[in-house]
């Protein structure tokens, strides 16, 4: 592991007793925002914002690590923002058709092979998966944040609000996030500036200086995700549950709007399996304890 490595500014968050999950009934039953229940944590060290394809294409420079959608061949790229050749689209799930099955689709080629990094440099890495950021973490001597700590750096000190700013999503008519404006899934009026990823800086940080956890991108968490989990949580430093089959994701993204996915929140959840990468799913790292 190298701890010079990661260049990404921190933030030291003092921990303290919060309370976690969805106390303004906005979440769907079926992802287990609730019961709410207070979590006690240490202080810990986070990055204040997402790793970016610079800091991604350091690691993989210094390493050769290929991403597993490179392995594999293809990813999830999300219909708007394909940019490959028409026999590159390996098919689309009828639930969700928005979706296509991209070949050559990876971190350097986020909507397919006619797309780059030109100019995105600062933007949030995409087309990784958890295990992708795993190994990030190992070269960069960090790890990822436990959804716990990841909800807890979100709220900002704002304990129950619903955003990482307060409770309204709109501050003086203007956009705090990167998400879903107009029709999803075929008109989206721009009215953020973006049809998809931000740069990971943009928009106001919140009270504890941490940029965009909500919208942009789904951020991968350490905790394997279990609907049901928080009925058992420990009060204390809570890791998730011992296994599962998906890892969960936080903070919703850019295709994130209230007829869809209504996520874009403190205490939303999601999942996807580990091998998983898409185009709007990146993460953020923390220090690992005995360097904080």
């Amino acid at each position: 592991m190298d701890h010079d490595a990661h260049r990404i500014p921190q933030a030291s968050l003092p921990g303290d007793v919060f309370t976690m999950g969805d106390r303004t009934g906005d979440g769907r039953t079926a992802d287990g925002e609730r019961p709410l229940h207070e979590v006690s944590l240490p202080g810990f060290l986070i990055d204040i914002h997402t790793v970016t394809n610079d800091d991604f294409a350091r690691f993989v420079d210094d390493t050769g690590y290929r991403t597993e959608s490179e392995v594999f061949g293809y990813s999830a790229v999300f219909h708007l923002a394909f940019a490959g050749d028409d026999a590159d689209v390996l098919g689309r799930p009828p639930q969700t058709p928005w979706w296509l099955g991209v070949a050559a689709a990876d971190w350097r080629h986020p909507g397919g092979r006619h797309s780059d990094l030109d100019g995105i440099g600062d933007h949030p890495v995409v087309q990784v998966t958890w295990n992708d950021a795993q190994a990030y973490c190992a070269w960069a001597g960090r790890r990822l944040p436990t959804e716990a700590e990841w909800e807890y750096a979100s709220r900002g000190g704002l304990d129950g609000a619903r955003y990482p700013w307060g409770d309204e999503l709109m501050v003086d008519g203007t956009w705090n996030c990167n998400i879903w404006q107009g029709d999803f899934p075929t008109v989206n009026t721009l009215e953020d500036g973006f049809l998809t990823t931000a740069p990971a800086r943009h928009y106001e940080p919140n009270a504890y200086g941490l940029y965009q956890t909500v919208g942009n991108v789904w951020e991968w968490c350490q905790d394997w995700h279990d609907p049901g989990y928080y009925d058992r949580s420990p009060g204390s430093s809570p890791a998730g549950p011992e296994a599962g089959n998906q890892r969960v994701l936080r903070g919703g993204s850019f295709l994130c709007h209230d007829s869809y996915c209504n996520r874009y929140r403190n205490s939303a959840r999601s999942q996807n399996t580990p091998d998983s990468a898409m185009s709007n799913a990146g993460f953020r790292t923390v220090a690992l304890r005995d360097a904080e």
